[in-house]
């Protein structure tokens, strides 16, 4: 489907569509992987592929050894490399094949560069494996110190040597640069320079064998490579139709983006074969601005940016709506590794229970403190304080568990609060804020001291003030200090009383944690055993409960405050935080991103064992809506709030918004940039 506006175009955001490619291959028959090489580009065309990455020599074959220096194969190679240059002129693909080729009397083994009739250059291998099953130096000629050069071919005169760069004139970030098989296997990847000149994309033609275990190695290096590099990068391995006269081929595809796997091809497939997936090169770039190690090792370099060749390009895509390739995650805080699944939720909890193990080693106190609700962030505290009791030896009755009931506060959350302390086997008390709220909203003279049904921000904070109130005296007289609750997405969105109130605490476990992570972790918990049965159903009951803060009454219909009705649903809140705050995306893009997420329940990644009836939808109104109050509340209204933050680990490496940490920011800032690029350029339905 094609919408007009410009929103909807993948490239707008920076995405750039790349493939691997798995061509049908015939040993040493360079017409018939010209066609094949040529059909894989026609079937690119319709996915709207940008970059198609070919396996190395796919053009003549790589596993024909010394048919590589006979002239008839060479001249056949460069007969069929203007045919397929020719083919591209109707393809709106840049095309990444390999190919031997001629140049001072030395043959070369190089990736080639094509787009819409033109050679845009080449780039020959720099490392020749020589070794155990590999000839390669008895062949070609090694490229590492080929720079500054040019090659005569197909009719064009054509940029050749390792310091190419390959740049798209109108997508911004849309640059490549090749590396070739055993060049990452080297100690000094040659591709690591290009990421250094300003390739956001490596790419990698090869003709790697397949042999037991070699498929992790590969996995390792690309992973690696695009984690040390910071960019994209694509690996297309060699597959069937190769000679397999003492070596076998599996026709591995994969492409990774910082670190993550962004999609990977089927192996041993007879049939050719595209691996797609839509590479993010803003986030690239903003991570490039942010890692300063980076620009360091730029400049330690010697800056190849300014000593690489660029070569300026435009594929002409045909643009609009071709959806969005990528795996997107709708819960970015929560582990999705399903087998490591439990090692990454086993990490989160005890980052968080052995953070509060040294500040109790460290403080010493006779007590820990926790404000019990019967909600979702105070259960999450207090399961992790008693994992640190016991991993110290210390009573459970060391906790000091106390419910605080208010005007709004309900018999269910009242009842779950006083069920978990006592599965807990924690000190648990009861102290009842009415009568004392009462008399404050009476001496400041507000409107419910009178019996009017005025429940103003006031009249909350009244008793969030009194509850923190509470905990810190009762702490001081029990020699000990005050766990906090309030959550990482409450600090995002400055969802919490300040001062003498949930945003303070003596150390806060939970400062680092979304409330998703908070929901993912005690599931966990539950499914795992961590605690008995008895404990394991009353944080089931707990999950199960309305996020509510319960501090104004229920309506005449009954309803309860909702925490998500007026400040939006946490799983998209904490979709926006991870984005903004992580990434530094555009609100637009991260519009883009959350709506083809959150669109379609059957699309996208859900957490292992995701409740179906809580797989939610959103439309993009709806979620341009509730990101622009986000924007409000993050960057205009609740920063002074983060600017005192107590103590507390970081959890994620999606970050935290301590001012000592991943998050500095002005209390007096305001959110116009942001809402201004989010109307310019989100459409309104």
């Amino acid at each position: 489907m094609r919408v007009g506006h410009v929103f909807y175009d993948l490239h707008t955001h920076g995405f750039v569509r790349v493939a691997t490619s798995t061509p049908k291959v015939r040993t040493a028959d360079v017409a018939y992987n010209a066609q094949g090489i040529i059909e894989q580009a026609v079937e690119a065309a319709k996915h709207g592929v940008d970059l198609l990455l070919y396996p190395e020599l796919c053009l003549s074959s790589y596993a024909i050894d010394d048919l590589h220096m006979q002239a008839a194969l060479l001249d056949a190679v460069e007969t069929e490399l203007a045919g397929i240059t020719k083919a591209s002129r109707k393809l709106p693909s840049v095309l990444v094949i390999g190919a031997p080729l001629r140049r001072g009397g030395r043959i070369y083994n190089c990736a080639i560069a094509i787009a819409r009739g033109k050679i845009l250059g080449i780039v020959p291998k720099s490392y020749l494996p020589n070794y155990r099953e590999y000839y390669e130096k008895r062949y070609f000629a090694h490229g590492r110190d080929c720079m500054g050069l040019m090659l005569d071919i197909a009719g064009q005169d054509v940029p050749f040597g390792t310091d190419i760069l390959f740049q798209h004139k109108s997508i911004p970030g849309f640059t490549f640069g090749i590396e070739i098989c055993e060049d990452y296997w080297s100690p000094n990847p040659p591709g690591t320079l290009a990421a250094l000149a300003g390739a956001t994309v490596l790419l990698n033609p090869s003709a790697s064998n397949i042999t037991i275990g070699k498929s992790d190695e590969r996995h390792m290096l690309t992973r690696a490579s695009s984690s040390r590099g910071v960019c994209a990068y694509a690996y297309s391995a060699s597959g069937y139709g190769e000679s397999t006269t003492d070596l076998a081929w599996d026709g591995q595809g994969m492409i990774y983006e910082l670190g993550d796997l962004l999609v990977e091809s089927s192996r041993f497939d007879r049939e050719p074969e595209l691996c797609v997936s839509d590479v993010d090169t803003q986030r690239i770039l903003n991570e490039r601005m942010r890692m300063g190690t980076f620009n360091d090792a730029a400049e330690a370099a010697g800056r190849p940016e300014d000593w690489f060749r660029t070569v300026t390009f435009d594929h002409e895509p045909d643009g609009g709506d071709i959806g969005l390739e990528r795996p997107i995650r709708r819960f970015p805080f929560v582990p999705n590794r399903q087998n490591k699944l439990d090692e990454d939720c086993y990490e989160a909890f005890n980052i968080q229970v052995h953070g509060l193990i040294r500040r109790i080693e460290a403080t010493r106190p006779k007590s820990l403190v926790i404000g019990i609700s019967g909600g979702l962030d105070s259960t999450h505290a207090l399961i992790v304080a008693a994992k640190a009791c016991d991993a110290l030896g210390l009573p459970r009755s060391t906790i000091r568990g106390y419910t605080m009931p208010g005007f709004a506060t309900s018999d269910g959350t009242k009842s779950n609060a006083w069920k978990l302390m006592k599965a807990m086997e924690i000190t648990a008390e009861e102290i009842d804020i009415k009568p004392t709220a009462q008399l404050m909203l009476e001496n400041i003279g507000h409107a419910f001291s009178d019996g009017k049904p005025v429940y103003d921000t006031t009249f909350e904070n009244v008793q969030a003030g009194l509850r923190t109130d509470y905990l810190f005296r009762l702490a001081g007289q029990h020699s000990g200090f005050v766990v906090g609750t309030g959550d990482l997405s409450e600090l995002a969105l400055g969802w919490c009383t300040y001062g003498v109130g949930d945003q303070m605490s003596h150390y806060n476990v939970n400062a680092g944690v979304p409330k998703t992570l908070i929901q993912y972790l005690i599931r966990w918990t539950t499914q795992t055993g961590q605690f008995d049965a008895k404990t394991g159903k009353v944080l089931l009951s707990v999950l199960d409960t309305e996020i509510s803060p319960e501090l104004v009454p229920a309506d005449a219909d009954g309803s309860i405050q909702s925490t998500e009705s007026i400040i939006g649903p946490y799983e998209l809140n904490d979709f926006f935080l991870h984005h903004i705050m992580r990434w530094g995306q555009k609100p637009s893009h991260v519009t883009f991103l959350a709506w083809h997420a959150w669109r379609d329940a059957q699309a996208g990644l859900w957490p292992v064992d995701f409740p179906e009836d809580a797989k939610n939808t959103y439309d993009l109104a709806t979620i341009a809506e509730w990101l622009e109050k986000f924007l409000k509340r993050f960057f205009g209204f609740s920063q002074f709030k983060r600017s005192a933050l107590p103590n507390g680990p970081k959890v994620s490496a999606g970050g935290a918004l301590s001012p000592r940490g991943d998050w500095r920011a002005p209390s007096d800032a305001v959110a116009d940039v942001w809402l201004d690029e989010l109307r310019e350029n989100v459409p309104e339905s």
